[in-house]
């Protein structure tokens, strides 16, 4: 019976941090395979096949506990990953695919952590980011990590997603604030995305905020799997090369607001100005349309320096990415 019961919190606290488990999740307790329940996923993740779940946006991330002293992935075609074990920093892994070593130099034994994230698309890379598993030690097992229950969510483009930074969605500023505050974290985001769908093709996280993935075609997204505490929006930087009009933004921006609200009800949500300073008059008039308490625009003035912060006067470089996050951290808490 105790048994039983263990297992069926551990099947709950999968659901909480984004993952349904499936009809044979308690079975697959302690195995490795993507349905075991001492996985934790961060970020939206593509759960139908349960040999093979799927993260298209930027900074999704993968943690478990194992026992032994060997720790392989299981991966399906040519992607850019990294990985990191016992918290130390991650290692950057190379168009890997198939069965991917990453302990040639065994641990010692005990019980270790691995965490696991892959390169999002940005420009022209596009991976096959499609975790299969881990593979442990004959006799090993996984074990339930200790991960955060508050969720920092992310909306946003190349921003957001740390496009040409040096890691990617590791080196971004969503990904350091969530460390900084010991939070989990995830980026909503990918490169050249705008706020309004345009005519010319802009892909509009408007309505993609409601998706798994990053396809208008793709399923909508369970927001019961988690619950975001605090969204942070950065939206508008492209949306003026793509002729959208200030009633258009400042609509959009509207609906958007409201489909957070709707979806996480509890949280709080901040408006970023754009460090390029477009359309901060409308995304004022957006948040104060909604008069939430819990809805609030923030300055960006003075945050990053074009000159010295960024790489092209549009994308932050590293130091960049470690200003924004040095502000937006405090505001956040």
């Amino acid at each position: 019976m105790l048994r039983k019961v263990s297992l069926l919190i551990a099947a709950v606290t999968a659901m909480a941090m984004g993952v349904a488990p499936t009809g044979s999740a308690c079975s697959d307790v302690g195995v490795g395979s993507p349905t075991d329940p001492n996985i934790r996923y961060f970020g939206r993740w593509d759960t139908g096949s349960p040999t093979a779940y799927v993260s298209e946006w930027a900074g999704g991330y993968v943690v478990v506990g194992f026992t032994g002293t060997t720790v392989k992935l299981r991966q399906r075609g040519g992607i850019d990953l990294f990985a990191s074990i016992d918290g130390e920093p991650f290692t950057p892994y190379q168009r890997v695919s198939g069965t991917v070593d990453l302990t040639p130099t065994p641990l010692d034994p005990g019980i270790h952590t691995l965490r696991v994230s892959y390169r999002p698309v940005a420009g022209s890379y596009h991976g096959d980011a499609v975790f299969q598993g881990v593979i442990l030690d004959p006799g090993a097992q996984t074990a339930e990590p200790d991960v955060p229950s508050r969720i920092i969510e992310f909306i946003g483009d190349s921003i957001t997603v740390g496009q040409r930074s040096s890691q990617q969605a590791l080196t971004a500023y969503p990904w350091l604030v969530g460390e900084e505050l010991g939070a989990g974290h995830t980026q909503i985001a990918v490169g050249g995305s705008c706020l309004t769908p345009s005519a010319d093709g802009c892909l509009g996280m408007r309505d993609r905020f409601l998706k798994t993935g990053l396809d208008a075609g793709t399923p909508d997204w369970d927001f019961s799997r988690y619950q975001a505490n605090t969204v942070v929006i950065n939206l508008g930087t492209n949306d003026v090369g793509h002729h959208v009009s200030s009633a258009q933004f400042q609509a959009s921006y509207i609906t958007l607001l409201h489909r957070v609200r709707d979806r996480y009800p509890d949280a709080t949500i901040l408006a970023l100005e754009t460090f390029r300073k477009r359309y901060v008059t409308e995304t004022q008039n957006a948040v104060n349309a909604l008069a939430d308490p819990d809805i609030h625009f923030v300055p960006t003035e003075g945050w990053i320096d074009e000159a010295t912060d960024t790489v092209d006067h549009v994308h932050p470089n590293d130091q960049g990415h470690r200003k924004i996050a040095d502000r937006l951290a405090p505001l956040i808490g």
